[in-house]
């Protein structure tokens, strides 16, 4: 047994009425395919990702397209991972780890220093005018 996760399930900038599933609190910020394959894959669960959109989701972007398929059940109805055994279980441990990602970590510490100096080169050419 299959089930779909989209990204909208986790995403903290959306509300129930636009289609996240978890409490804003434990959501993540603008998740995508890649991430939630990512952590999903790391933790031994077969996983693959089509090319399909959430209704509910009102920008068309590449990033922001894409379903992921997660296998709970084997076709005996046995668990594939006893630490899934729900979709909403699934979605917790994803918003739990995608924040402690690589690609996260160092998004975050890299635009940080790069955004100091430029505020200052365009604080400094005002002044000169």
């Amino acid at each position: 047994m299959f089930i779909c996760l989209y990204p909208i399930y986790i995403n903290s900038k959306k509300t129930l009425a636009e289609g996240r599933r978890i409490p804003a609190e434990k959501a993540v910020e603008n998740p995508s395919c890649t991430e939630i394959r990512d952590v999903l894959t790391a933790a031994g669960v077969n996983v693959y990702v089509e090319n399909k959109m959430h209704p509910r989701e009102w920008n068309r972007d590449v990033q922001f397209r894409g379903r992921v398929r997660v296998q709970l059940k084997q076709a005996d109805g046995e668990l594939c991972s006893d630490k899934f055994s729900s979709r909403k279980d699934v979605m917790f441990y994803v918003a739990e780890m995608i924040p402690k990602l690589k690609t996260r970590t160092q998004k975050s510490s890299g635009a940080d220093s790069s955004s100091q100096p430029g505020d200052g080169g365009k604080k400094s050419k005002k002044k000169k005018k």
